[in-house]
């Protein structure tokens, strides 16, 4: 006999059933809930019992949501689960938010759309009794060939904004994505005819074997050498969503071939640093992000931008930063160390980097301005600031390094700073 089996399992199966599709319901739409935590809830609910629905909400809420970044999904999923009047209506309408009149908060507006993804599927078999009434409404077909094409709609859209199919299909395009970079030149030269420089070594060495006569000066030109990649990304709680999806296409850069870069090394911080380079050297890309998760253990955690860039500036910047690379800083900058330390350490990481790019998700907002301390210390001493919350900033980044003279959104910010 199992474990679960010798349970004390209140003798209700229609509880037992409704409750264990909610969860269900609600592990679909993105909710890390185990069989342990069903069979808590479906314990608590018959101990408090059903004296009011406010009662019903905390006590399931209590026991299957464990982060607060589920509640606002928790409060849509039980709104449509649990016996909504408009429960169908509701639901096709999430369906087609392009037609909707009301402008919602974006939070709620994908919480809701992640909601209805997870019950459409079992609405016809699984859900609560629902009253079926026969209706005379005539169907509405809506023509959709002049819109927005599905891609280009989801280049746009904001990470932290997507449903669950939407980011499956995000991830396949982040997969197809390059960053590609030229060469630069290196202080090595390489012999050429058609060089500039003289190679005098080469021209005294030929001139040594003709008894001293020199026959003939020997030229070179500098040799190209491909700069390495450095990221270093926040998967602090605040970061957790734009961090998975920078990093699923930090893997297709790092396992293409013909991008350009010598090597690609990866960093993860939140309260502490740690390398995942190996991990994402492995060619499957969900495997991959899985051995980086167990690798980096303070992932959805706290934020300690100026202690992790203190121990990658003394650790890791004279093995990795040496041939001249390019480094990208993945993180809101919203920090709680003491600014001037952070301060400190932006300038030597700025100085060891051949350029330096700040990508901030916190730049999707109309009208933001450095206000933050963290952001404050660390906006002086980066090359570029641009945003990181969609697939169309990352295409952008191409541009950013290869053009020396792009700062993004620094001169508009440091303007704002000087005022």
């Amino acid at each position: 006999m199992s474990e679960y089996a010798r349970l004390d399992l209140p003798d209700n199966p229609k509880l037992t059933h409704n409750i264990t599709h909610f969860a269900r319901a609600l592990r679909a739409a993105g909710l890390p809930i185990g069989t342990g935590r069903v069979i808590d809830a479906i314990r608590a609910v018959a101990m408090a019992g059903f004296t009011s629905r406010t009662d019903f909400f905390y006590t399931l809420r209590a026991c299957l949501v464990t982060r607060p970044e589920h509640l606002v999904v928790f409060a849509q999923v039980f709104r449509l689960y649990w016996r909504d009047p408009r429960y169908v209506e509701h639901m096709m309408a999430m369906m087609l938010p392009a037609i909707r009149g009301v402008q919602e908060d974006r939070s709620a507006q994908a919480a809701e759309k992640r909601a209805a993804e997870a019950l459409l599927d079992g609405i016809s078999r699984d859900a609560p009794e629902i009253e079926e009434h026969e209706s005379d409404e005539v169907q509405i077909e809506i023509d959709a060939s002049a819109t927005m094409s599905g891609e280009e709609r989801l280049r746009q859209l904001d990470f932290e904004q997507m449903s669950n199919a939407e980011m499956t299909a995000a991830k396949r395009m982040l997969a197809r994505l390059t960053l590609p970079v030229a060469p630069f030149a290196s202080r090595r030269g390489e012999a050429s005819p058609q060089g500039r420089q003289i190679d005098a070594r080469r021209t005294l060495r030929a001139a040594l074997r003709h008894g001293g006569e020199m026959r003939r000066i020997h030229r070179k030109k500098s040799r190209e050498r491909w700069p390495n990649l450095v990221v270093i990304c926040d998967i602090s709680g605040s970061m957790s969503q734009y961090s998975r999806m920078v990093l699923h296409f930090l893997h297709a850069v790092a396992n293409q071939k013909g991008a350009g870069w010598a090597k690609v090394h990866a960093f993860t911080f939140g309260t502490r640093l740690t390398n995942i380079t190996r991990q994402l050297a492995t060619r499957d890309v969900d495997a991959a992000l899985a051995a980086a998760g167990r690798q980096a253990q303070d992932w959805e955690g706290g934020t300690k931008i100026g202690a992790c860039l203190h121990e990658f500036n003394r650790d890791w910047s004279r093995r990795v930063m040496g041939q001249g690379a390019v480094v990208l800083l993945i993180t809101d900058g919203l920090d709680r160390d003491a600014p001037e330390a952070l301060g400190h350490e932006m300038e030597r990481l700025h100085l060891s980097s051949r350029r330096l790019i700040w990508l901030n998700p916190l730049l999707r907002w109309e009208g933001f301005a450095p206000k933050a301390q963290g952001i404050r210390a660390m906006l002086p001493h980066v090359d570029a600031f641009r945003a990181g919350h969609s697939i169309a900033t990352l295409e952008d980044l191409a541009l950013a390094i290869s053009r020396r003279d792009d700062t993004g959104e620094k001169a508009r910010l440091m303007a704002a700073l000087e005022v």
